[in-house]
């Protein structure tokens, strides 16, 4: 069975649980966009591991890795994953394959989304400054692009990094006033990737085909979340790819008609990092009370998550986009011992109510929400191994979303460890 995985929120929804448990049963995992700015937290045993590039199945020693053409590639986060895997006994030989037509971050682009965010005084966008943006422009701009294959022909890649750096030192001075940068240090860095990864490098759209026709199990892992999605989200406060399953055929040439499963993954409340509208957000002692219990800092930047209640009109809307099946509830331990839990059911925008997600930022940050209110629960949940077993008020919870938002709620996440999920038919 190929299985696509999708954040439905913001981001950070625990997707990387979900995979790694998921991965158990695939034979191949393939990240499909995104890149180092997109974080995913896998707990095996006391074992942490904190994955930014790598798909999650990397825990699992025997599934192949697939880092598709959608994904912008950091060579050298990438290399300090491979090594902290390899620390912990887990060797990506053999099982990595990275899509030669995947575009590469390189320190320019880094220090052009710096420049440009800081720039932006209040405007800000909240980047995470990982040259995610200037990297894909670059991809869309094409003739200032380097891709993966590039890495394996040093002398054009020396002669096309001399007229890019220019370019960009032209650029970076005219509008920031800042210092060049030294064209042949960023090839020595390169030079020493491709001597690392070109025994990955491969066209992993042909693999996947053939992966297909030999009716291998696929597990399809998106990135960050369908509420960042550069054409559907919250602009232009979102990220630089799509986010939701609609990166799936752009990001690594297979259709979604091949997905047999879109299993979408949600918080069982909300969270966001950096700037935009958040309708629930609860700037208050509740929302600093899930953030201390969820342990809601950012895996890739270590910044707070703003927190608030479910937001089921966004949920019902991404879930709609993304085609989705079935639904991963995570964090469901985390509320408890809050006395009473609000899902937001409709907006109320302008004096008039909607049940639909707006994509006009401005509009969206106008959005009152309209609130249904259950009881909460104090019990632990962390120790719960069936659903039969959770308490009522869970239950109920659990039925509530699964009625705003239309889609059946088939996984619950109780706790951090890959074995605390707990299944229903």
């Amino acid at each position: 069975m190929n299985c696509c995985v999708a954040g439905l929120q913001w981001g950070d929804e625990g997707k990387g649980k979900v995979v790694d448990i998921l991965a158990e049963k695939s034979d191949i995992v393939v990240r499909y966009g995104g890149g180092a700015n997109a974080g995913h937290t896998v707990i095996i045993d006391d074992n942490r591991f904190a994955l930014h590039l790598m798909p999650s199945g990397a825990v699992r020693p025997g599934t192949v890795c697939v880092i598709a053409n959608g994904v912008v590639v950091d060579p050298g986060v990438l290399l300090e994953e491979i090594d902290g895997l390899a620390e912990k006994g887990i060797s990506m030989e053999g099982r990595l394959l990275i899509s030669e037509n995947a575009h590469v971050v390189l320190d320019y682009h880094k220090r052009e989304d710096r420049l440009r965010e800081e720039s932006l005084g209040k405007h800000k966008i909240g980047t995470t400054a990982r040259g995610i943006g200037p990297c894909y422009a670059d991809k869309v701009g094409r003739c200032y692009a380097v891709r993966m294959a590039d890495l394996r022909n040093p002398a054009a890649l020396r002669e096309k990094l001399e007229d890019i750096v220019a370019y960009k030192n032209k650029l970076f001075a005219a509008l920031y006033n800042a210092a060049p940068m030294d064209a042949g240090e960023i090839f020595e860095t390169c030079c020493r990737w491709s001597e690392a990864l070109s025994g990955h490098i491969v066209n992993t759209t042909e693999y996947l085909f053939s992966a297909l026709d030999a009716k291998k199990n696929i597990l399809f892992e998106g990135a960050q979340g369908a509420l960042l999605d550069l054409d559907h989200g919250t602009f232009p406060y979102v990220t630089s790819s799509n986010a939701s399953t609609l990166g799936l055929g752009p990001g690594c040439g297979v259709s979604a008609t091949a997905v047999d499963v879109f299993l979408g993954v949600v918080k069982a409340y909300t969270t966001r990092v950096g700037a935009g509208p958040f309708p629930t957000e609860q700037d208050n002692e509740i929302g600093q009370w899930i953030r201390d219990r969820g342990h809601e800092y950012g895996t890739t930047t270590g910044r707070p998550r703003r927190c608030g209640w479910f937001d089921a009109v966004a949920v019902r809307f991404t879930a709609r986009l993304g085609g989705i099946h079935q639904i991963a509830m995570m964090h469901l331990d985390t509320l408890a011992g809050l006395k009473e839990l609000k899902i937001c059911r409709t907006y109320r925008i302008d004096g008039k109510e909607t049940t639909f997600f707006p994509g006009d930022a401005g509009r969206l940050s106008r959005a009152e929400c309209v609130y249904e209110t259950v009881a909460g629960w104090s019990e632990d949940l962390t120790r719960i191994e069936r659903y039969a077993d959770l308490p009522d008020a869970v239950k109920t919870y659990v039925a509530m979303v699964e009625r705003l938002v239309g889609v059946p709620v088939t996984l619950l996440g109780v706790g951090p460890k890959r074995t605390q999920i707990i299944y229903r038919d």
